[in-house]
Protein backbone atom coordinates (compact mmCIF):
# COMPACT_ATOMS: atom_id res chain seq x y z
CA UNK A 1 0.00 0.00 0.00
CA UNK A 2 1.24 3.47 -0.84
CA UNK A 3 2.05 5.73 2.09
CA UNK A 4 0.75 8.91 0.45
CA UNK A 5 -0.93 10.38 -2.61
CA UNK A 6 0.29 13.34 -4.68
CA UNK A 7 -1.71 13.76 -7.86
CA UNK A 8 -0.30 16.81 -9.60
CA UNK A 9 3.23 17.96 -10.37
CA UNK A 10 2.38 21.44 -9.02
CA UNK A 11 1.45 20.03 -5.60
CA UNK A 12 3.72 21.02 -2.73
CA UNK A 13 1.89 18.77 -0.27
CA UNK A 14 0.95 15.10 -0.24
CA UNK A 15 -1.83 13.34 1.67
CA UNK A 16 -1.09 10.46 4.04
CA UNK A 17 -2.82 7.19 3.12
CA UNK A 18 -1.90 5.72 6.51
CA UNK A 19 -0.58 7.08 9.78
CA UNK A 20 3.00 8.25 9.17
CA UNK A 21 5.64 8.65 11.89
CA UNK A 22 8.08 11.43 12.66
CA UNK A 23 11.52 10.46 11.32
CA UNK A 24 10.09 8.25 8.57
CA UNK A 25 11.70 8.82 5.16
CA UNK A 26 9.48 8.77 2.08
CA UNK A 27 10.49 9.07 -1.56
CA UNK A 28 8.54 11.90 -3.19
CA UNK A 29 9.20 12.64 -6.87
CA UNK A 30 12.47 10.73 -6.60
CA UNK A 31 13.69 12.71 -3.58
CA UNK A 32 13.84 11.61 0.06
CA UNK A 33 11.56 13.53 2.43
CA UNK A 34 12.12 13.04 6.17
CA UNK A 35 8.99 13.69 8.22
CA UNK A 36 9.39 16.25 11.03
CA UNK A 37 6.02 15.36 12.58
CA UNK A 38 3.64 12.45 12.96
CA UNK A 39 1.14 12.73 10.09
CA UNK A 40 -2.30 11.21 10.68
CA UNK A 41 -4.15 9.36 7.91
CA UNK A 42 -5.79 11.92 5.61
CA UNK A 43 -3.56 14.80 6.71
CA UNK A 44 -1.05 16.68 4.54
CA UNK A 45 2.72 16.97 4.72
CA UNK A 46 4.99 19.38 2.90
CA UNK A 47 6.93 17.83 0.00
CA UNK A 48 9.17 20.87 -0.55
CA UNK A 49 9.77 24.07 1.39
CA UNK A 50 6.83 26.50 1.24
CA UNK A 51 7.62 30.14 2.00
CA UNK A 52 5.36 32.32 4.11
CA UNK A 53 2.62 33.73 1.83
CA UNK A 54 3.16 31.10 -0.88
CA UNK A 55 0.16 29.13 -2.12
CA UNK A 56 -0.29 25.57 -0.89
CA UNK A 57 -1.27 23.26 -3.77
CA UNK A 58 -3.18 20.01 -3.31
CA UNK A 59 -4.52 17.99 -6.29
CA UNK A 60 -3.29 20.79 -8.58
CA UNK A 61 -5.36 23.50 -6.90
CA UNK A 62 -4.43 26.23 -4.43
CA UNK A 63 -6.10 25.40 -1.11
CA UNK A 64 -4.64 28.27 0.92
CA UNK A 65 -1.45 30.11 1.68
CA UNK A 66 1.29 29.54 4.21
CA UNK A 67 1.10 31.73 7.32
CA UNK A 68 4.79 31.01 8.01
CA UNK A 69 7.63 29.14 6.32
CA UNK A 70 6.87 25.39 6.22
CA UNK A 71 9.73 22.90 6.13
CA UNK A 72 9.83 19.89 3.85
CA UNK A 73 8.40 16.96 5.80
CA UNK A 74 6.33 19.13 8.15
CA UNK A 75 2.62 18.64 8.91
CA UNK A 76 0.51 21.10 6.88
CA UNK A 77 -2.72 22.08 8.59
CA UNK A 78 -4.51 25.02 10.22
CA UNK A 79 -1.44 25.85 12.34
CA UNK A 80 0.50 26.97 9.25
CA UNK A 81 -1.95 27.69 6.40
CA UNK A 82 -5.03 29.84 5.92
CA UNK A 83 -7.73 29.75 3.30
CA UNK A 84 -7.43 32.15 0.37
CA UNK A 85 -11.21 32.31 0.19
CA UNK A 86 -13.55 34.39 2.32
CA UNK A 87 -17.25 34.01 2.81
CA UNK A 88 -18.55 37.53 2.17
CA UNK A 89 -22.01 36.64 3.48
CA UNK A 90 -20.82 36.60 7.09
Amino acid sequence: MNAFIKLDGADNVAVALRDLRKGETLEVDGNPVVLHDDIAFGHKFCTRRIACGENVFKYGLPIGSATRDIREGEHVHTQNIQSNYKNDSQ
